[in-house]
């Protein structure tokens, strides 16, 4: 039960730096200019960074979790590929979340 949890919080870190390079990808890099009001505007911009991207990670996660539990347990119990299909399960649910994510901030306008 410990090696589960244990490999469940691995996917998990994988999950919240697949959302942070999500942000990071929308955001784009923040300025380097040292002025009082550009110095503000940069906290701000590593605020969202870390909170929005931490946000985005962790419904990955909870998305793979789930997935992982309820589906792929039973199809890769005897894959010895079954750590490269769920990166790669992984890497899908961020790129869909993403997609999503930036429809609905760009495209829709809704957040």
């Amino acid at each position: 039960m410990v090696k589960r949890i244990l490999n469940y919080a691995g996917w998990l870190l994988i999950a919240i730096i697949l959302g942070f390079l999500h942000m990071r990808i929308v955001l784009g890099p923040g300025s380097k200019s040292t002025s009082g009001g550009i110095t503000f505007l940069n906290g701000i911009h590593d605020f969202v960074l870390w909170y929005v991207g931490s946000i985005i990670g962790a419904i990955i996660g909870f998305l793979f979790i789930l997935l992982d539990i309820f589906y792929l347990n039973k199809k890769l119990q005897h894959s010895k590929k079954a750590t490269l299909i769920r990166l790669s399960v992984i890497i899908g649910l961020a790129i869909i979340i993403g997609a999503t994510h930036y429809f609905l901030e760009k495209i829709a306008n809704v957040i």
